[in-house]
C-alpha cells in the first residue's frame, strides 16, 4: 500500500431497503430504527465506522450496499491507511471526534487504547451480549483476552491461533536437492543455498534466502524465535514471569538473524522494508522464502506465477529448535477489536441498535457478504465452501477492507469456509491445526499491568530499536543488556512486578 504522511478519509453513505422490526430498549433491537407507523418501514440506523485500510485504494460501495440492505442501516465509513492509522486514531481521540465505532489495528494499538477505556471514553458492552443470540456465541477465552480490568468493551475479529510457518520455492529446493527443513539449522542451510547456489539458474548471484519486513511480531522474527525457544512475549523463569528479551534464547534469535543479514541471506534493509515490498521480493523471484501466515500462500502464488510461470510453492511449519522440540508462536485468538465511543453514542438505545447490527453481521447470510463478498461476483460455492473468483484485483478493491472488519470466527458466525484449490493452501490449513498441539501462548494476555498500559508500548520501542541495532551490528551483547536495564529502570521493573502480582500458575 502506498505510504502517505497524511491519512486519507473515505466516507461512504449507502441507502437501505430491507425492513426489520425494532424492539424496545429493554431488549436487543433489530438492526434498524423504530417505525413511526407500524405499517411503514423502520428507519435505518445511521452510524460511522473508523477502520484501517490495508489495501492501496478505498473500496467501492458494492459490498456496502448489500450489507446495508441486509441490516437496514446507513453506514458512513472512514478509512485511513494502515501505515498511519495509529497517528490518525490518536489525533481523533485527542480532539474528542471519534465516531460511533472504532476499529483498532492490532494488539499493540489495543494496549495504547486501554488508558482511554479506563477513562470512560468507551461503552462497556459485556452486560449486553447475553441479549444478542449471535454475539453471545463469541468465544469466552478470546473475549477474556480483550477484557480491561475484568470488563468487556470490545468485539473481536477472530484469527487462526497458530497460522505461522514457511512459504517457500519448492522448485528451487528440488533443483538444489533440499527437503523441507526439519530443524532451525536446516532452515538456515536452505536460506543459504537459495542465496548462493543460483536456484533460478540465470548464472547471477541475484537471489536471497528469505524476504522480511519491519515487523518483529508478524514478520519472521517471532516465528523463528519461537522455534528457537523464545517465549511468547513473556515466559516463566525462576518462578516468575519475565519478558522474552531477558531470556538467553532471545539473544540466540538475534544472533540467528544477524548471521542471516551478515551473510546476505535476508534483505539487508528488512528493518525499513514494508510488507508490500517484502511481498514483491518473493513474488518477483528474488527471495526463496517468506515466513509469516501460511494462509498467504494463495495470493503469493498468484502474483509469483505472473512473473515466474514455472514456479512451484510449498508450505512448512514443523521446525525443531536446538532442544529438539516443536514450538509454535500462538496469537491470542483475535486479529483486531472494535470499540464503541461514548462521545458519539449518547444513549443505551443507540448502542443497542449498533450492537444489533453486529449481531446481524454474525448470521451466515451477512457474515458471508462481509467476509467473501457477493455470491457469483466475488465467490462461488462448491461443496458448501466459498471459492474466490480468479480476479484478485476485484476482491482487493471491493471486498478485503470489509473482510478485515468481519466479526467473530468461521465457527461462531457460520460463514463459509474457504475452498482451497492450491494444494499448498490445503496443506497450510492442515498445518495451522496441527500447530495447535505445540502452541506457545502469551501468559500475560489476560493479565493487567497499570504501568504496562501507561508505558508498555513506549518502552517496547526501546527493545525494538535495540533488537534491530544488534542484528545490524551497531550494538553488541553488552549494549543490548544495557538497553534491557534501561527498559527496567524506566518502568519495566514495575511491569514485571505488576504482572507477577496477578499471575496465577
Amino acid at each position: 500500500m502506498t505510504k502517505k504522511k497524511m491519512s486519507i478519509s473515505l466516507s461512504v453513505l449507502l441507502a437501505s431497503s430491507l425492513t426489520l422490526a425494532a424492539c424496545s430498549s429493554e431488549k436487543a433491537p433489530a438492526a434498524g430504527g423504530e417505525a413511526a407507523n407500524p405499517n411503514e418501514p423502520a428507519k435505518p440506523v445511521e452510524f460511522t465506522i473508523m477502520s484501517p485500510l490495508n489495501t492501496a485504494e478505498a473500496p467501492t460501495d458494492t459490498v456496502k450496499n448489500e450489507l446495508e440492505r441486509l441490516t437496514n442501516t446507513k453506514l458512513k465509513y472512514q478509512f485511513f491507511p494502515a501505515d498511519t492509522y495509529e497517528e490518525k486514531l490518536n489525533a481523533t481521540l485527542a480532539t474528542g471526534a471519534l465516531p460511533e465505532v472504532v476499529y483498532l489495528k492490532n494488539q499493540a494499538t489495543f494496549i495504547t487504547m486501554k488508558s482511554a477505556i479506563r477513562d470512560g471514553q468507551f461503552w462497556e458492552i459485556g452486560p449486553y451480549l447475553k441479549d444478542y443470540p449471535n454475539l453471545s456465541k463469541l468465544k469466552p477465552d478470546v473475549l477474556n483476552n480483550t477484557k480491561v480490568d475484568g470488563k468487556l468493551y470490545s468485539l473481536y475479529r477472530g484469527v487462526d491461533l497458530t497460522r505461522q510457518g514457511i512459504i517457500y520455492r519448492k522448485d528451487w529446493a528440488d533443483k538444489l536437492g533440499l527437503k523441507a527443513p526439519e530443524t532451525t539449522e536446516d532452515l538456515y542451510a536452505m536460506m543459504k543455498a537459495f542465496a548462493e547456489n543460483d536456484p533460478d539458474g540465470n548464472g547471477k548471484k541475484d537471489t536471497i534466502g528469505v524476504a522480511d519486513r519491519n515487523d518483529l511480531v508478524y514478520g519472521a522474527f517471532k516465528t523463528v524465535g519461537a522455534w528457537l525457544g523464545v517465549p511468547n512475549n513473556w515466559g516463566e523463569k525462576d518462578g516468575k514471569l519475565q519478558p522474552e528479551f531477558t531470556f538467553p534464547e532471545y539473544i540466540t534469535a538475534m544472533d540467528y538473524f544477524k548471521k542471516l543479514r551478515d551473510e546476505g541471506l535476508i534483505n539487508k534493509d528488512f528493518a525499513a522494508t514494508s510488507k508490500t515490498d517484502q511481498v514483491k521480493l518473493f513474488t518477483n523471484g528474488t527471495a526463496g522464502m517468506y515466513i509469516g501466515a501460511m494462509t498467504d500462500v494463495e495470493s503469493l502464488h498468484k502474483d509469483l506465477i505472473k512473473n515466474v510461470p514455472t514456479a512451484v510453492i510449498d508450505v512448512h511449519s514443523m521446525v525443531k529448535g536446538p532442544d529438539g522440540k516443536y514450538k509454535a508462536w500462538a496469537l491470542p485468538g483475535y486479529a483486531n477489536v472494535l470499540l464503541f465511543s461514548k462521545a458519539a453514542i449518547k444513549d443505551e438505545k443507540k448502542l443497542r441498535s449498533i450492537l444489533a447490527f453486529y449481531d446481524k453481521m454474525m448470521t451466515p447470510e451477512v457474515a458471508n457478504v462481509a467476509f467473501w463478498g457477493l455470491k457469483d461476483v466475488h465467490y462461488t460455492v462448491e461443496n458448501n465452501k466459498a471459492k474466490k473468483v480468479d480476479n484478485k484485483e476485484l476482491i482487493e478493491r471491493e471486498v478485503k477492507p470489509f473482510t478485515d472488519g468481519a466479526v467473530g470466527d468461521d465457527d461462531t458466525s457460520g460463514r463459509y469456509l474457504g475452498l482451497a484449490t492450491l494444494q499448498a493452501r490445503v496443506k497450510a490449513d492442515e498445518l495451522k491445526v496441527e500447530n495447535q498441539k505445540y502452541a506457545v501462548n502469551d501468559p500475560t494476555a489476560p493479565l493487567e499491568s497499570k504501568t504496562n498500559l501507561e508505558k508498555g508500548v513506549q518502552l517496547q520501542e526501546l527493545i525494538k530499536d535495540a533488537t534491530y541495532k544488534y542484528i545490524y551490528g551497531s550494538l553488541d551483547k553488552a549494549g543490548f543488556e544495557k538497553a534491557v536495564e534501561n527498559w527496567k529502570s524506566r518502568g519495566g521493573s514495575q511491569i514485571i512486578d505488576e504482572f507477577n502480582a496477578v499471575y496465577k500458575k
